[in-house]
C-alpha cells in the first residue's frame, strides 16, 4: 500500500474507532449497574489491525482514537485513565499477537483484562489508595466477557476483509 492510500486507510480506521466510541457514549450505560464497565466497541479496530495490518497501526489507531475520545467526551482523569489502560492493554495484545499462540479472541480478552488492570492502578496511584484492588475482581469478569465479545467482532472481521484488500 502506497503512502498516501496507508495514511488515507489509518484516518479511516481512526473515524471508526471515534464513531464506535460514540455509538458506546449512546448506548444505555451499563456502568449504571456497575460503575467503570465499558464494551470497548473501539478495540474491535484494535484488533484487526494486530491481524490484517502491523502492530505499529495497531498502536497509532489506538493512540490516537484515545486522545480524541478525551477530548472530545471525556476530561483529564478519564483521559489519563484511558491512556493508563489502553497503553497496557496495546502492549499486551501487541506481544500475545507476536507469540501467535492464541486466536484474536484470546488476544482481545488478555487485553481487555490488562485495560482494566491498567485503570485500576492508575486510579491506585492517582487517588493514593490501594482499597481499588478489590474492584479489580468484577473488572476482571467484565472485561473477559466484554473481550470475547470483541475478540469475536474482530475475528469475523478478519475473516472477511482479506488481506490482499488491504494492499491494493
Amino acid at each position: 500500500m502506497n503512502r498516501a492510500k496507508s495514511i488515507a486507510f489509518t484516518g479511516l480506521c481512526v473515524a471508526l474507532a471515534l464513531i464506535l466510541a460514540y455509538v458506546e457514549l449512546l448506548l444505555p450505560p451499563l456502568s449504571a449497574a456497575i460503575p467503570g464497565i465499558k464494551m470497548g466497541l473501539p478495540n474491535v479496530i484494535i484488533v484487526f489491525l494486530l491481524y490484517r495490518r502491523s502492530a505499529r497501526s495497531a498502536a497509532l489507531v489506538s493512540l490516537l482514537r484515545i486522545l480524541l475520545v478525551g477530548m472530545l467526551f471525556g476530561n483529564a482523569m478519564s483521559l489519563m485513565y484511558s491512556l493508563a489502560g489502553g497503553v497496557l492493554s496495546l502492549a499486551v495484545m501487541i506481544l500475545l499477537r507476536r507469540l501467535d499462540r492464541l486466536s484474536a479472541v484470546g488476544v482481545s480478552v488478555a487485553g481487555a483484562v490488562a485495560h482494566n488492570v491498567g485503570q485500576i492502578l492508575a486510579a491506585m496511584v492517582l487517588l493514593d489508595t490501594s482499597e481499588l484492588a478489590y474492584y479489580l475482581v468484577v473488572l476482571v469478569i467484565t472485561g473477559t466477557v466484554a473481550g470475547v465479545l470483541i475478540g469475536l467482532c474482530g475475528a469475523l472481521l478478519i475473516r472477511r476483509i482479506p488481506e490482499s484488500l488491504l494492499k491494493s
